[in-house]
């Protein structure tokens, strides 16, 4: 190797090192940055390195940074953050719970069902797992603990449903992946929609079998009373609210009328209505929306700010061509080598939040799945099928990253609003399942690629 290759080696275990220690992310991502760029110069002024690292170097993200705060994709992102934390406010999600436990409270494993289905309709909505994981914590675990539901498999449930908004669309995280791969945010909303909905399956299926195999971890509700009519008619007036939401989002973006950053204004402004609509809207709210917006957004941004840093040091030592030599030499074939992509971001995911590997990870590798030979049939239509695919891929990988410890914020967040009889080891317990559900989920996509390209191919067909 050369030297460059051990100052690459040298920057990711800094990095790693250093998010241990406390430090906010951003500051590391820079600071780690400006370190090895002086040891880059000072290396090369006394013992004759050719690094090429100097004050120019990180005079040149000025330049990014204008052209990074100059994007309109990314304006985008304060405006579907806003909209699911207005939803959040809006009483949306304690409507479903109520109309909706009355009918699959029938169903062994209803009230896990009913979780699991008001998950997918949040994801699809708000795409803050904050936001879903604290809301459906609070919501359903006292009713579930109170039915004499197992801990671990009501934890598990909450946490799993929680997390499914990073990769429902509209998602924060398609968003970025987007912008910094040179995608088009339609196609993969419109790819991750079927694996969304997969993985909510593969949930509700696993819930059902378990409860009829341990009838005691999901006992029925003693007061189930026999499905009427206004009941069924309680779950649609709570659905239609969110689903109209939803429906002139995303309807909006894959019919061509809106861009996303227009669809994001509208479900901002959706969302407010819907708040306003349940009596839900005041001054304070009002406030705590937009600081808790602020707050989300800068810590982003901020993060963009620093992986710019530390991504433009990265491959000034070539980091991208060392990562990409390493890739494409080891001898397991084009799925082999998927195979070991996908296993190290799983693996990252235990470590790195998802922001880092989508700015940091995620644009060296991407470049070496152009060169391994897939052949996906975009149809005529959609461009680059398989860096879509691939993205997808990403995205459900880094699902897990939620759930894994250390630093799966949906344990702490669940923690957060648990009672104090459940301990963090219950929860861990409880999500073991699901994030195995979401590793058959992976695989699924991975051995079927058009599961991802078929519905913008549809659209744009």
């Amino acid at each position: 190797m050369e030297f460059n290759d051990y100052l690459v080696i040298a920057m990711f275990l800094t990095f790693v090192g250093l998010l241990f220690t406390g430090f906010p992310v951003a500051w590391v991502l820079g600071g780690v940055a400006m370190i090895f760029t002086l040891v880059g110069y000072f290396s090369d002024l006394w013992f004759g390195t050719l690094t090429g690292l100097d004050y120019l170097t990180l005079g040149m993200v000025i330049n990014r940074i204008f052209k990074f705060m100059d994007n309109w994709v990314l304006v985008a992102l304060p405006m579907f953050i806003f909209m699911g934390l207005m939803l959040d406010r809006s009483g949306i999600a304690e409507k479903m719970m109520k109309s909706m436990q009355s009918v699959f409270g029938k169903v062994r494993g209803g009230l896990a069902v009913t979780v699991t289905t008001i998950g997918i309709i949040l994801a699809a909505s708000t795409g803050i797992i904050g936001a879903s994981v604290v809301l459906l914590g609070l919501l359903s675990l006292p009713a579930m603990m109170k039915q004499g539901y197992s801990k671990t498999l009501a934890l598990g449930t909450i946490a799993g449903s929680g997390t499914l908004g990073i990769l429902i669309p509209p998602s924060i995280m398609l968003v970025i992946m987007a912008d910094q791969l040179g995608l088009s945010v339609g196609d993969l909303f419109m790819g991750a929609v079927v694996p969304g909905v997969i993985l909510g399956s593969l949930y509700i299926a696993y819930i059902l079998i378990f409860s009829l195999l341990n009838p005691k971890a999901a006992p029925l509700d003693p007061d189930r009373q026999p499905i009427a009519w206004r009941m069924l008619w309680d779950v649609f007036k709570s659905i239609l609210p969110p689903a109209g939401l939803i429906f002139a989002v995303l309807g909006s973006i894959f019919a061509g009328i809106t861009t996303p950053t227009e669809a994001s204004g509208v479900g901002a402004l959706g969302a407010t209505i819907l708040a306003a609509m349940n009596k839900r809207l005041n001054i304070k709210v009002i406030v705590e929306v937009m600081k808790a917006c602020f707050n989300t957004t800068a810590y982003i941004f901020a993060i963009f700010l620093g992986a710019t840093c530390f991504a433009l040091v990265l491959r000034s030592l070539g980091g991208d061509e060392f990562i990409e030599r390493i890739l494409t030499g080891i001898p397991l074939g084009p799925y082999g080598i998927m195979a070991v992509i996908l296993g190290g971001v799983f693996l990252l995911g235990f470590f790195l939040d998802w922001i880092e590997i989508t700015l940091i990870i995620l644009p060296l590798i991407a470049p070496v799945i152009s060169t391994l030979g897939f052949q996906i049939e975009g149809h005529g239509v959609v461009d680059n099928p398989e860096l879509v695919w691939f993205v997808v891929l990403i995205a459900v990988s880094l699902q897990t990253s939620f759930l894994t410890p250390p630093v799966g914020f949906a344990l702490f967040y669940l923690k957060g609003v648990a009672p104090p009889e459940v301990e963090l080891v219950d929860i861990y317990k409880g999500v073991v399942p699901f994030i195995i559900l979401q590793l058959i989920g992976l695989v699924i996509i991975a051995i079927w690629p058009q599961l991802v390209i078929w519905l913008p191919a549809l659209a744009y067909g």
